[in-house]
């Protein structure tokens, strides 16, 4: 009777080993790759047969000829995917607030003569300090200064600025949002 328990349990995790560790994940990793090709590899951004990121990952951008992203708050280094997080830092916290202030500075420094106020998503991380996108009010405070740096209409870059924002999931859900990766390769695109 024991025996027959044991070969039973022992066949049954075997079975389900191979079903559920091999067979399911083989089945949905070439499903995925059928439907859904790109974002089964990283929704890669490939320009000349080279890898430049990932649509959906976030990366530094702080020379002024480029839009900023948001701050990243993953370590060990910035926009690290195996390290995702947000940093946890409350609103008093003073790593928090110098942090914040580092950012405006820089901005500040960056465009002296923008007087505009700064669209907070410029100067704290996302959730996951990962995020690829800013608002549309995030991007449109750093044209002129991209325009000015990259000697463009402030027109062409606003056109630009357009052309990379995506509306709200099923004109829903979620907010606007401008591509910054992709936007920054649009703008090194132009042809002067």
């Amino acid at each position: 009777m024991y025996m027959e328990q044991l070969k039973t349990s022992i066949l049954a995790t075997l079975v389900l080993t191979v079903v559920t560790g091999i067979g399911y994940p083989l089945v949905m990793t070439g499903l995925s790759k059928a439907l859904f090709p790109s974002q089964a590899e990283g929704s890669l951004i490939v320009r000349d047969g080279k890898a430049l990121g990932s649509h959906l990952i976030g990366q530094p951008f702080d020379d002024p000829k480029y839009f900023w992203s948001r701050i990243s708050a993953t370590g060990p280094a910035a926009y690290n995917a195996s390290n995702s997080s947000g940093s946890n830092l409350g609103p008093l916290n003073p790593a928090l607030v110098q942090e914040v202030q580092g950012r405006i500075d820089a901005l500040k420094k960056a465009d002296p003569d923008n007087q505009e106020a700064i669209p907070v998503d410029l100067v704290t991380s996302s959730a996951s300090g990962l995020d690829p996108h800013i608002t549309p009010a995030a991007a449109l405070y750093q044209l002129k200064r991209v325009a000015k740096v990259r000697g463009l209409s402030e027109d062409i870059v606003a056109n630009l600025v357009a052309q990379n924002t995506e509306g709200r999931f099923l004109h829903l859900l979620g907010e606007a949002g401008v591509n910054v990766l992709e936007l920054n390769l649009a703008l090194d695109a132009l042809k002067r």
